[in-house]
């Protein structure tokens, strides 16, 4: 199962890689810039994360295989958009919505594999899986996900949530780990087509 997991963090690397170049593409940026971006939002929830819990060193300067997969899946996506066609904003959520799927449930693990409580597990899946993005938003100038109407964090909480309690009832591992991410990504391809949103918050001005 820790094999299992490895592979699965090293593709959610690679997806939130491709989100990130895709990203920088969409701003103009320079293929240095690109690997910034790609790097930043492939590894920063997951650095996060690692710092919170005080798993030194994090996983990315233990393993050469975190920045060798975001470099290779970011010039792997620069060279596919230009030899193909520049890939759709709605291919850069679906993308996204994957490595959020992968990356809430990996960073719940790690946190129940600290012996942490069910709380904190679920702070930290929903944090691995957000903090990449938000980095990246903020970075390029744009409003992070999170903090719009959309369905965001709210399906990694729903993920993450969902992991814990799989957890408690010693289910297959396996099985906790495919339902929990299929969660996040139910959710999350729904609210892409549908554009389900949560209700917003509006305060009055009284006179």
């Amino acid at each position: 199962m820790t094999q299992l997991f490895y592979f699965a963090d090293l593709f959610g690397v690679a997806v939130f890689a491709i989100t990130g170049a895709l990203m920088a593409g969409r701003k103009s940026m320079d293929l240095f810039g690109v690997l910034v971006i790609a790097i930043i939002t492939a590894l920063g929830g997951g650095t996060l994360r690692d710092v919170i819990l005080g798993n030194h060193p994090v996983s990315w300067i233990r393993n050469d295989s975190y920045i060798l997969v975001a470099t290779l899946a970011a010039l792997g996506t620069v060279a596919w958009v230009r030899m193909t066609r520049p890939i759709h904003e709605k291919g850069l959520l679906i993308a996204d919505a994957f490595g959020l799927a992968v990356f809430t449930v990996i960073g719940t693990e790690v946190a129940l594999q600290h012996a942490m409580p069910s709380s904190t597990a679920v702070i930290m899946g929903i944090m691995t899986g957000v903090a990449g993005g938000v980095m990246r938003d903020v970075i390029c100038n744009e409003i992070p996900l999170i903090f719009k109407k959309e369905i965001y964090a709210t399906a990694c909480l729903a993920g993450a949530v969902t992991f814990v309690l799989l957890r408690m009832l010693q289910t297959p591992h396996w099985l906790d780990t495919g339902v929990a991410m299929l969660v996040v990504l139910g959710i999350r391809l729904a609210a892409i087509r549908w554009r389900f949103s949560l209700p917003r918050f509006h305060l009055l001005d009284r006179d």
